[in-house]
Formats: C-alpha cells, sequence, structure tokens
C-alpha cells in the first residue's frame, strides 16, 4: 500500500532554485548519480569485509538508455535502502548518507566513498520531469521499495517486487533534455565523468562480450615501478586522445601528509609563438571533478597534460574554499617541487636528452618562473639557452661579478649579454658578432622578453640582456675618433629622418653601416604594441662604419651623388633591422637602379 508524503528540505534552498542552478553544467547529473551507485558498492564491500554481508561474485553498475520510453536508468548492486533508509537520504534534501554511513561503520573507515553533501541525487532534476527509485537493502527479510517524485515537493513511496540487492534510479527526461536519451551522448559524459571509477560501469548491455566502459585501477594507483614506459605511453594516448609521444612524465604517489597520487605528462609543443593549456584532470577517490582548477594545481603546470587524484579535496566544493584551505595549498606546492625535482633530475643524470627536450621544455619553465618565484629558485640552474656555436649553457654561467655598489655609483654596469630575437632578420649582426669572436645566445620564443626582463630584474647587478642589433658598436668598435665630415655628409642625407648619427671603426670592414635601437626604447615599443596601444617609434642611431670602403668613398663624390649613396647605406643598414615601409621600398629601389645605370655606363 502506497503511502504520500511531503519532502523534507534540510537547507535554506526550494526545489526549484535546486533544478536550475544546483550545477554550473547540468551534464554533470550523470557523474552524481553513477558516483552514488559506486558509494552503494563501496559501502556493501566494506560490510562484507566486516562480516555483515554476504560477498558479491561481481559489483557493477548498468546504465540504459530507452528512447523509446524516454527513460534514462542506472543500477547499481550496491547495499540498496530500506524505506525507512530512502525516506531518511533521499526525501531531506542535504543529508548526507554517505556521512551518516562512516559515523555509523567507524572501524570500516570512510576511504573511497565519495559522496559528503547528500545534494547529488536531486541534480537529476535538472534534466528529468520525474525521477523513480527501485530499492532493496542488502539486510535480511527486506522488501522492495519504490519512490517516486516529479520534484515538486511531494513524493510517494511503497513497495515493489524488486528481488536483488541494490537500487534502480529510472530518470524520465524532459522533453527539451532529449540529447540525454542518445546512447553516444552518455557514453560520452561516462567517459568524461566516470572513467575512472572502482567499479565496472556498463553502458546497455546485451549480455553478449559486453565491455566496461571504465578503467577500474588506472595506471597512477598503482607503485611507478610496477609500471613501464609502453603502460605510461598507452594511459596517455587513451586519456588524452594525443597521439604525439609525450616527452617524459612525473608519477606522483604520496600518502602522508596528504593523500595525492597521479601522472604529469610533458607533452611536445606543437607551437613555439604561443602558451598552449594542457589539461590536468582533478580527481576525488577516481571521480572526475573538473579540468585545470587553479587552486589545486599551479597555473604554469596548466601547460601539462595529467591526472591528478586527491581524495582529501571533496567532491562539491567553492573555489573560495579551495583558495583558503591550507591542505591544499600544501598539494601545490608538492606538485610544484616534484616538478623542479624531476627537471633537475633530468639535467643533471641525462644532460643530452635533457638539452634534446629544452626547445618543447622552454616556454613551460620560462612561464613558471614568471609565475611562481619558488619554482625559479628550484629550476634558476637549469635554464639553458643556446649560443652561437650551438651549444647549451645555463644562462647563468653568462653572467658577470657582482657589480658593487660603489662601482655601479661610479658607472660601471652589469655585465651585457647579447642575444638573437630572429636569427634571420639579425643574420648580418651574428656574422659580425661570429667574426669578431663575440657570443650571443637564442631568444627566440614568445615568452623570451618578458622573461629576460624577469631575469634582470632577479640579477640587477650581474646581467642585463641586449639584443644583438641594440649596441653593435659598443660591442664590436675599435678605438677610434668621430669622423665630423663623414657624419655631416650622412646627417644633411638624412634630414629630418628622425635619425641620429655615429661614426666608429668596426671590426667589419665588409660592413658600411648598422642600425642600433636602444634596448630600453625598443623594449617600451614592442610592449605598446603588444598591449594594442600602437608601437611608439624608437629612436634609431645609424652607426656609420669609418672602415668601410664605400663610405669612404664618399669623401670624393659630389654633393647629389653623396646624399644619394648615403641614403642607400642607410636603407641597407635599416633593411636588417626591419622591413622598409612602402615609400622607404620605393625610394630605394629607384636609386638603386640609377646607380646600376649609372655603373654599367662606365
Amino acid at each position: 500500500m502506497e503511502k504520500q508524503g511531503n519532502i523534507r528540505i534540510a537547507s535554506e534552498n526550494m526545489m526549484p532554485i535546486i533544478k536550475k542552478w544546483l550545477y554550473s553544467e547540468k551534464d554533470i547529473f550523470l557523474r552524481e548519480i553513477v558516483a552514488n551507485a559506486q558509494d552503494a558498492i563501496t559501502k556493501h564491500k566494506k560490510l562484507v569485509d566486516l562480516g555483515e554481508a554476504a560477498a558479491e561474485e561481481q559489483y557493477r553498475v548498468t546504465v540504459t538508455t530507452d528512447a523509446k520510453a524516454g527513460t534514462l536508468t542506472v543500477e547499481d548492486n550496491g547495499i540498496g535502502m530500506t524505506e525507512e533508509e530512502v525516506e531518511k537520504y533521499i526525501t531531506q534534501i542535504a543529508f548526507s548518507g554517505a556521512a551518516d554511513f562512516v559515523d555509523k561503520y567507524e572501524k570500516a573507515g570512510g576511504d573511497g566513498i565519495i559522496g559528503h553533501f547528500g545534494l547529488g541525487f536531486y541534480s537529476a532534476y535538472m534534466v528529468s520531469e520525474d525521477i523513480e527509485i527501485y530499492t532493496k537493502s542488502y539486510r535480511d527479510g527486506a522488501t522492495g521499495v519504490h519512490w517516486q517524485s516529479d520534484g515538486n515537493s511531494t513524493y510517494t513511496i511503497g513497495d515493489c517486487d524488486k528481488e536483488t540487492r541494490g537500487t534502480k534510479i529510472v530518470m524520465h527526461i524532459a522533453k527539451d533534455e532529449k540529447e540525454f536519451l542518445k546512447a553516444e551522448k552518455i557514453r560520452e559524459l561516462l567517459h568524461k565523468y566516470c572513467s575512472f571509477m572502482p567499479y565496472e560501469i556498463y553502458l546497455n548491455p546485451t549480455g553478449k562480450d559486453d565491455k566496461p566502459v571504465n578503467t577500474t585501477f588506472p595506471l597512477y594507483l598503482k607503485q611507478p615501478k610496477e609500471c613501464t614506459d609502453e603502460e605510461y605511453k598507452s594511459f596517455y594516448r587513451e586519456t588524452f586522445s594525443d597521439f604525439n609521444e609525450p616527452l617524459f612524465w612525473i608519477h606522483l604517489n604520496m600518502e602522508y601528509p596528504f593523500r595525492l597520487k597521479g601522472i604529469l605528462y610533458f607533452p611536445k609543443v606543437k607551437k613555439q609563438v604561443e602558451l598552449e593549456r594542457g589539461k590536468v584532470k582533478l580527481y576525488c577517490n577516481q571521480v572526475y571533478i573538473a579540468d585545470n582548477i587553479k587552486e589545486v594545481i599551479p597555473e604554469f603546470l596548466m601547460l601539462l597534460n595529467g591526472v591528478i587524484d586527491c581524495p582529501d579535496i571533496p567532491l562539491n566544493v567553492s573555489r573560495s574554499f579551495l583558495q583558503n584551505d591550507k591542505q591544499v595549498q600544501k598539494i601545490a606546492k608538492h606538485i610544484t617541487k616534484k616538478v623542479a625535482d624531476k627537471l633537475t633530475e633530468l639535467y643533471k643524470n641525462d644532460k643530452e636528452r635533457y638539452e634534446t627536450c629544452w626547445p618543447d621544455l622552454a616556454t613551460f619553465v620560462k612561464f613558471g618562473c614568471l609565475k611562481d618565484e619558488d619554482f625559479y629558485k628550484k629550476v634558476k640552474d637549469i635554464i639553458i639557452y643556446k649560443n652561437l656555436a650551438g651549444e647549451y649553457h645555463p644562462v647563468s654561467s653568462f653572467y658577470g661579478e657582482e657589480v658593487s655598489e660603489e662601482d655601479a655609483k661610479n658607472g660601471k654596469e652589469p655585465q651585457a649579454v647579447y642575444y638573437v630575437s630572429d636569427e634571420n632578420k639579425q643574420a648580418q649582426y651574428i656574422r659580425m658578432f661570429r667574426d669578431a669572436g663575440l657570443d650571443a645566445i637564442y631568444c627566440d620564443t614568445y615568452i623570451d622578453p618578458h622573461f629576460l626582463s624577469y631575469l634582470e630584474y632577479k640579477n640587477p647587478t650581474r646581467v642585463r640582456f641586449l639584443r644583438i642589433d641594440a649596441d653593435v658598436a659598443g660591442a664590436l668598435k675599435e678605438e677610434s675618433e668621430e669622423d665630423s665630415e663623414l657624419k655631416s655628409v650622412f646627417e644633411k642625407a638624412l634630414d629630418g629622418k628622425h635619425v641620429t648619427v655615429k661614426t666608429e671603426k668596426l671590426k667589419d670592414e665588409k660592413v658600411p653601416a648598422v642600425v642600433n635601437v636602444a634596448e630600453f626604447a625598443r623594449r617600451l615599443s614592442e610592449m605598446h604594441a603588444f598591449y594594442g596601444m600602437g608601437e611608439s617609434p624608437a629612436d634609431i642611431t645609424l652607426v656609420v662604419n669609418v672602415a668601410n670602403g664605400a663610405v669612404q668613398a664618399l669623401r670624393s663624390a659630389g654633393e647629389e651623388a653623396q646624399k644619394k649613396a648615403a641614403m642607400q647605406i642607410y636603407y641597407l643598414a635599416l633593411m636588417n633591422y626591419r622591413p622598409l615601409k612602402p615609400e622607404e621600398l620605393s625610394d630605394f629601389v629607384e636609386t638603386n637602379t640609377l646607380l646600376l645605370e649609372n655603373y654599367l655606363k662606365k
């Protein structure tokens, strides 16, 4: 005989609010219902371990879609419920059955029990217009119980003829949520939320060669020494659908002072020009919580791919709680330390492999240093750069001795380290440096401009970085006095161009002139462009090489010839710094054609 009762809301939330706003993503209801089924099995298994229930041959959760009936069903062979327990755990919203069970069976422990808040079941109303529960307790002599409610604060409850132990949740899917009746959609959600749940999950089983949709004992639960390289690679491919082999990985396995398991993979970088976001999946007792939760996983580690399982983090919890929880902060610091330790170990024990991986690691490591000072302190000695000879060296090996405060007052500057940001555009400068026996480092990743500034900030008395075209005169000049005659020739030719002219004797006689732009001014200009403020014009200095034959020939040329030749020399120097503007290119081609014509007439 059925009876009627009222749902007792043990919180301030009302049913309409729960149905609409309980979760930000409605498809998470499937995770909640399947997680409840997994909990029911875990509870029964613990009772078996305590000798209070008969053993089960195979625990399983079955998910069934029925488009014709308009239902989605989740069934388990777990602990089941009596009528009293249904009324207690289902009709009192926010009364946690899992918490009550752990309190009652303290000696069994709460490990593996997922639910904490008692709200998960009601998430199904976000997509359902009516829900039925068929359940039977494990207790001897228990009868089946049927519960039904359309979510409008009333329910019916009574006996049913369910023969087997466990619970079956039948969700009558709402008319505008029919996508949740499609097997492929449900399979997608099971893969997203339930891939690693501890008991087998079957979708629309037929009884013939059925295979579970989940892996009940994922690789990260194993001891690292039990895992092979091929298993790590296979787990990576299956979890992230990335068929590029990862560079290497870190297996996290910790029990004290907090529980933490997982695997972090260092993927190959697909594009050097941008910071690619990876996917670090966070789990609680093998139940998916979310991707890339920065409160638990430091932001820079989100460039990696990985799986992290933290049983001590509640399944449903606010981000503000995570931000302020000291345990969570310890977990984040531990993960950062393990990553830094792995990189340091690789550098010390297999430097050749480290250097091979560095082009893929560089952006990640530099971004990590910018975002986390503790990480920088741990890896600062293994940050490497390639020099003009193609050899990798720690960037700190290029630093000079520390400049004292007294020396700084007397005008002494920290060691200048020259760098190349574009090998093609700066080819002439690179050749001049090589010919002069000078060195520079290659800084060609998207993040380098910011990172070099950071290194200067961290080492203000030991290093200053100058792009290879910032002070060629200072690096390559020989002692000489200024040539006022040639300087005047170029100043007249460049009148109105806002160009400063200097004359120097450079070590390379083949180069008539080079363009210098002060490092600070150029960085400021680039920063303006980066933030969409427009590229502010940087002051250009034309360094005229008085050791060059063409420059010396200007002395005996007529005024008009001097002007045209000086402009051509300026354009040639400018082309090694930046592309010519349309009007500059037009002028260059016109004059070049005239010079060629005059040369051929001789």
